[in-house]
């Protein structure tokens, strides 16, 4: 451990790989069904528990802005408030006999926070003060749109030649999210790269 993050506690990406684990080893038991959804909902929120290191290690680390840190907490916050209300959305749709404007509505519980995700990232390109940092955020963003772009219509092109099944138009905010942790964690192998030399 460096000497900040011995000061600081453990690193950001210690909990990142915590909760990769974590994602990958719930997700492993439900495709396998080892496990139902509700009891893969329940895990998956004790995994999400590992957000709320990562995103205070992430507030303390050398690329921390005022603008980051309000950042974080809207991430988080909505993060939380998708798992809930898919949550409450999928308990609701499988209990009960629902009209399709109530149907609707439901849909609508895990589609706000993620507007709400969306609205944070516009909120810190707008808000952060210091150009390097938004440079950095909008090239990773740059990545993230360009893997959602390549998976979107290779996908596409398979599921319509009947090569692949079916999925759900819902993966581009995790596949985005995926993206845009796979363009910074590249700009910082760069950085290092760069400081090497």
């Amino acid at each position: 451990m460096t000497g900040s993050a011995a000061a600081t506690g453990r690193p950001t990406r210690f909990w990142l790989i915590l909760y990769a684990i974590g994602s990958v080893a719930v997700a492993t038991l439900k495709l396998t069904d080892a496990i139902d959804g509700v009891t893969a909902l329940i895990l998956f929120a004790g995994v999400m528990a590992l957000l709320i290191p990562m995103v205070r290690a992430a507030g303390r680390g050398p690329c921390a802005s005022p603008a980051t840190r309000r950042y974080n907490r809207r991430i988080l916050i909505a993060s939380f408030g998708y798992l809930l209300g898919l949550g409450a959305a999928i308990a609701l749709w499988h209990s009960y006999e629902l009209s399709d404007p109530l149907i609707f509505l439901i849909a609508l519980l895990p589609v706000l926070p993620t507007f709400a995700m969306i609205w944070a990232m516009a909120r810190y390109v707008i808000e952060e003060g210091d150009e390097y940092l938004r440079h950095r955020t909008i090239m990773a963003a740059l990545v993230a749109t360009e893997l959602v772009l390549a998976l979107g219509i290779f996908w596409g092109f398979l599921e319509m030649f009947g090569l692949v099944p079916h999925v759900w138009a819902w993966w581009v905010l995790p596949a985005w999210a995926l993206g845009l942790g796979v363009g910074q964690g590249l700009q910082v192998l760069r950085d290092r790269r760069e400081g090497e030399e």
